[in-house]
């Protein structure tokens, strides 16, 4: 079995500057993804915490390195099992972290390039279904950055409850 990974990319229609400010600020990562906030700005060796409406609970964020408009590593607990438990709750954490590499990438046009990179999962079925779920996960953070920017609208606004 490979060691579960993922990179997703998407094409924003602003500045990389302002993209990159999306993200690393929390008042304005909480608009669009963090719907339940986040307490710190991503800088490089703090540690924040993400906490979402969907899945009760503050998550610990360490920041292991931001370059201005370019990049942003972190990395967070993984957890194998992939799901919400009934009670609405993640399940226990696997006792290792992933890491998440975040790029951003001006292009010609004025546009951002953004892409997501996850790694260091486990080689076990559970781990391999956690990696899916973030996938999911980042994905949509993708999606609800770009209508957030562009068009002002959250998307994950009543998505869940």
């Amino acid at each position: 079995m490979t060691r579960p990974s993922f990179r997703i990319a998407g094409r924003i229609a602003k500045p990389v500057s302002e993209v990159f400010e999306a993200v690393v600020n929390p008042d304005r990562l909480s608009a669009y993804f963090t719907t339940g906030g986040a307490d710190g700005r991503l800088e490089t060796g703090v540690t924040v915490h993400w906490d979402f409406a969907d899945f009760p609970g503050r998550f610990p964020v360490r920041v292991a390195r931001v370059e201005k408009d370019r990049e942003i590593v972190l990395s967070w607990a993984a957890h194998e099992a992939g799901e919400v438990s009934s009670t609405g709750k993640m399940p226990e954490a696997a006792g290792y972290d992933t890491t998440v590499t975040m790029t951003f990438e001006a292009l010609e046009d004025g546009r951002t390039l953004v892409t997501i990179s996850e790694e260091g999962w486990r080689e076990t079925p559970g781990a391999v279904k956690a990696s899916y779920g973030n996938c999911e996960g980042w994905t949509q953070m993708l999606c609800a950055l770009k209508a957030w920017l562009e068009h002002g609208v959250n998307l994950r606004e009543g998505f869940y409850r």
